[in-house]
């Protein structure tokens, strides 16, 4: 990869730059204690929670959401969530590193997620990474979010760089599938949550790695 000469790096938020899944799944094993169910262990609910509300809501009481139900749950998962977003979330072993190192040498870096602005921005600035980052891009900053390659065209853009040399770093399927038709290098994070689907080996990414630091390799 190193005679791409890249330029630019962008993460997708959570499983990627972050382990969001503590909070989150924090925050639906509240709604489901108020509902009057049992709590669910952190390991049954983290697969799940690339795919926000809508996948740990499915998790968490076996709805889609054309259901009746999952809209009020929804709105109350958020809730409580947005309340207590940034009590054990931390950034994955070695990003920190990582963010330092790409400073370092010049190369600006950014986050495009599909996660809501509203959770977005307060997250980064309790992470310390809010005047840190080029470009923060959240799902409600483009008319459609991932897969869509919008976001990643809006934040290659905010960064000054041509997508073609700026990777993408993502743990979910449509992360490689946004970079992709962004006509951006991918780097599937094999450390995050992965969701349910197909295996990450089958995604097509550019780049596999298994811990944060892996990247710098690719540089």
């Amino acid at each position: 990869m190193s005679e791409v000469h890249i330029r630019g790096v962008l993460f997708d938020l959570d499983g990627t730059l972050a382990d969001t899944a503590p909070d989150l799944g924090g925050a639906l094993n509240r709604l489901r204690l108020e509902q009057g169910l049992d709590e669910l262990p952190a390991e049954t609910l983290r697969p799940h929670t690339s795919a926000g509300a809508r996948g740990l809501i499915g998790a968490g009481f076996g709805i889609t959401p054309d259901d009746p139900r999952y809209a009020a749950l929804a709105e109350r998962f958020l809730a409580l969530y947005e309340s207590a977003l940034c009590v054990d979330t931390r950034l994955f072993d070695g990003m920190g590193e990582v963010l330092t190192r790409l400073e370092q040498a010049g190369i600006p870096w950014g986050v495009v997620t599909n996660k809501a602005a509203r959770f977005t921005v307060p997250l980064m600035r309790e992470l310390g990474l809010h005047e840190r980052a080029t470009s923060i891009v959240s799902g409600d900053s483009v008319p459609v979010p991932k897969p869509d390659p919008a976001g990643l065209k809006l934040a290659a853009s905010e960064l000054g760089v041509d997508a073609a040399i700026c990777l993408y770093v993502g743990d979910d399927e449509r992360d490689i599938q946004a970079a992709q038709a962004a006509g951006m290098p991918s780097v599937a994070a094999a450390f995050g949550y992965l969701g349910c689907a197909r295996h990450h080996s089958e995604w097509g990414a550019d780049h596999t790695i298994h811990h944060p630091l892996e990247l710098l390799t690719l540089l």
